[in-house]
């Protein structure tokens, strides 16, 4: 059965995921009708309907289209976070249906042309969205399946019929990453993530060598100059670094000016100097050399390239401003491992030198906060105040003696303190702040209206 040429419908089990959310628009682009169910309404899930798609929020069989109960027209994808005892997955199941993983969806599609697979920990949402967006403006072009809604285009697709190349987030969870034999592989990190999968960090580590494993034998491995993962010898391997001339791609006179960073990126033929980039954070200088490195691998026009970095205007929910007054910055972010944390706290420190700094977050998994409860402490520490929000469950049933709590008491900030989720707008109401962030990966973010109303009154 061919994904595009056999079927006619697709039904989505979790289409409110922003990697699921990415391939209902592929079908519904190529003229497929398109379904689905999810756990709650988003603004996302919203325009996917007023896009033409039909989604529902309660797991309930009977729901289903009619035109959705035909095994030889229909295929169902579902997102691993679908628990077992989903009602409409289980109906499908028993009925004949093709069920496949997001991640098998996207290999099918992937294979199809030239994929530059974008993996690690953290950053690839970033980095492969920036490197599908120098692609599309240096004329190279290309397909792009994103894990963030890039703010240039205003969606985690981007279609261009004839091109070579698909630019997809890589991700790691459930080892979906090793569904893609990618052309060009990044890995961005190798940190210590999804123990509930994995275990040991070893084995997170084996996994990203098994995804490098998988380049085809034209193409090759950017891999960050820390990365501990064993690289393959039938393809080139170039490290990245932010500043560490060791590295085969690094940048180097890097200074602020204006609110931007400014810097030189060195490859191993060539310096491509005076680079703007558009969006604030010294971690994204280092993404930016990342994507610069693999698109001018394959663009020798240097001012198209210096061109479209200046023009790239970010992701919704990485290092999003929503207030940038002299009074007050509102600064939204999704990190949620402590290591992005720690980048997004340091970077807001290297812009705001001196100004106090308040950070709500939501921990994502019980999971994660019981494997890395320290490690959440340490870089929350760094802030002036802590909000610590309850933990956002996610797919996980609760874990006995795991609460947000935990993470609490290992904070050596002095102002810390746990609010609710049902509480925060009230305690926000009376506490005006100098920087603010949030950050999480949960519904942490259906408080950047609210927040973004509230403050914007005195702004």
């Amino acid at each position: 059965m061919s994904l595009l040429t056999d079927i006619e419908n697709v039904y989505f089990l979790g289409i409110g995921g922003i990697g699921m959310s990415a391939l209902a628009r592929y079908f519904k682009a190529y003229g497929k009708r398109v379904y689905g169910y999810d756990r709650t309404a988003t603004p996302l899930t919203d325009t996917l309907e007023s896009e033409g798609m039909l989604i529902h929020y309660t797991d309930d069989p009977q729901l289903i289209s009619p035109a959705c109960r035909q095994p030889d027209r229909t295929i169902v994808v579902y997102t691993p976070a679908i628990p077992v005892d989903h009602k409409e997955k289980a109906w499908f199941a028993s009925h004949g249906f093709r069920l496949l993983k997001r991640a098998q969806v996207l290999g099918e599609i992937s294979r199809a042309k030239k994929t530059i697979g974008v993996a690690g920990t953290h950053g690839k949402t970033t980095i492969s969205t920036m490197t599908a967006h120098l692609f599309t403006q240096t004329g190279i072009g290309c397909d792009a399946f994103l894990g963030g809604i890039s703010k240039n285009y205003g969606t985690n697709l981007l279609l261009q019929p004839g091109s070579r190349y698909v630019v997809a987030e890589a991700d790691e969870f459930d080892r979906s990453m090793l569904q893609l034999t990618p052309y060009v592989a990044v890995i961005s990190a190798a940190d210590a993530d999804h123990l509930d999968i994995y275990q040991t960090h070893e084995a997170v580590k084996e996994a990203f060598a098994q995804y490098a494993a998988q380049i085809q034998p034209d193409g090759f491995l950017l891999i960050k100059q820390t990365a501990d993962v064993r690289c393959p010898s039938h393809v080139p391997v170039y490290r990245y670094a932010l500043q560490d001339a060791h590295a085969d791609f690094h940048a180097r006179h890097i200074a602020i000016r204006d609110g931007r960073y400014h810097f030189d990126l060195v490859t191993p033929d060539r310096t491509i100097p005076d680079l703007t980039l558009g969006v604030p954070g010294l971690v994204n200088v280092e993404n930016a050399v990342a994507a610069l490195a693999v698109t001018s691998m394959h663009c020798q026009d240097d001012d198209r390239i210096r061109q479209a970095l200046q023009s790239f205007t970010g992701v919704q929910r990485r290092f999003d401003y929503h207030i940038r007054t002299d009074r007050l910055v509102y600064i939204d972010d999704y990190g949620h491992h402590p290591e992005e944390l720690r980048f997004t706290i340091e970077s807001v420190r290297a812009l705001y030198p001196g100004r106090h700094i308040t950070g709500i977050f939501q921990p994502h998994l019980y999971s994660r906060t019981r494997d890395f409860a320290p490690e959440f402490a340490k870089s929350l520490s760094a802030l002036d105040k802590v909000i610590l929000l309850d933990i956002y469950p996610a797919r996980e049933a609760p874990i006995p003696g795991v609460t947000s709590e935990i993470i609490l008491q290992q904070i050596t900030c002095p102002d810390k303190m746990l609010c609710p989720m049902d509480h925060i707008m009230d305690y926000l109401a009376g506490f005006t702040p100098d920087i603010l962030l949030t950050m999480g990966a949960g519904n942490i973010d259906r408080l950047i209206g609210p927040i973004t109303e509230l403050y914007s009154r005195n702004a």
